[in-house]
């Protein structure tokens, strides 16, 4: 297999150009999941404290042949832990969990203006990198109002932020700030949640053309605008075909007939919506 392209992060550190996603996977599901990606060549792997799989990602990352060195884990901080002290804490409880010394990105799960904590835990995480407790940090779901007010609080920006971006809802502005800003954007759902892209008339003709599935469209569309995604599969061959993206192109034509997809969004506004 060809080796993943990576992206450069604004700290220096680098990151795979495609990731393995495990909401809603449990901690076996995740654990056997993890396992068989990291074999096929997965090395950046995504979970979250809210998933409750992160015992079974870590029994995933420590089963394998895969030197640790070499994996890059997410997890991210939940609503209810928002605050500086509460950050620290939840921190060390994700990182139990993990069975890991380090974690390679932790992210706010979500912004949640309402409780308006995140600048507290965005200080909070700034300390546990400065610590080499987390080697990068970023944000999930921020709008630039929000890394606006971040920037302007610590001076540091978001290295990631990991937003709902498919074809349905591409996120134009979105992406094109985080890019300004050097932010480096990561998809959630980029496939979409559910068949309806997978077997839209146009990704299918489309993925005809080119000879490969559906989902590689869609993740090579990911791709080729700049974004990182994330998918989640189990399934062995449905890994090794997300994985398999880097050796074909969508013309400008192709990318445009799937530009025309309709819009609309399938998770929260990050405005309003609140997950503890």
């Amino acid at each position: 297999m060809n080796s993943i392209p990576t992206h450069t992060l604004n700290d220096g550190t680098t990151i795979p150009a495609v990731g393995l996603g495990t909401w809603p996977l449990d901690d076996t599901q995740a654990e056997q999941a993890v396992r068989g990606a990291l074999e096929r060549g997965y090395r950046l792997v995504d979970t979250a404290t809210n998933y409750r799989n992160e015992a079974g990602v870590g029994r995933g990352v420590a089963g394998g042949a895969v030197p640790r060195e070499e994996i890059v884990v997410t997890t991210k901080l939940p609503g209810r832990h928002h605050g500086y002290e509460e950050t620290l804490a939840s921190f060390e409880e994700s990182r139990a969990r993990l069975g890991l010394d380090h974690v390679d990105l932790y992210l706010i799960h979500w912004p949640l203006p309402r409780v308006d904590k995140y600048v507290d835990s965005w200080k909070a995480m700034i300390r546990l990198r400065e610590e080499g407790l987390v080697r990068s940090i970023g944000v999930s779901n921020f709008t630039p109002e929000h890394i606006e007010r971040l920037e302007k609080e610590t001076g540091v920006l978001p290295a990631v932020n990991q937003i709902e971006l498919h074809p349905f809802f591409p996120q134009d502005e979105l992406r094109a700030y985080n890019a300004d800003k050097g932010i480096v954007t990561e998809s959630w759902s980029p496939l979409g949640q559910g068949p309806a892209l997978l077997k839209d008339p146009a990704v299918v003709s489309v993925a005809e053309e080119l000879g490969v599935t559906p989902g590689q469209i869609l993740l090579r569309w990911h791709v080729q605008l700049g974004a990182l995604p994330i998918p989640k599969s189990a399934d062995p061959e449905r890994q090794s075909q997300n994985l398999d993206v880097f050796g074909f192109e969508l013309n400008p034509a192709q990318m445009d007939t799937i530009a025309r997809l309709p819009r609309r969004r399938l998770g929260g506004d990050p405005e309003t919506h609140e997950e503890f």
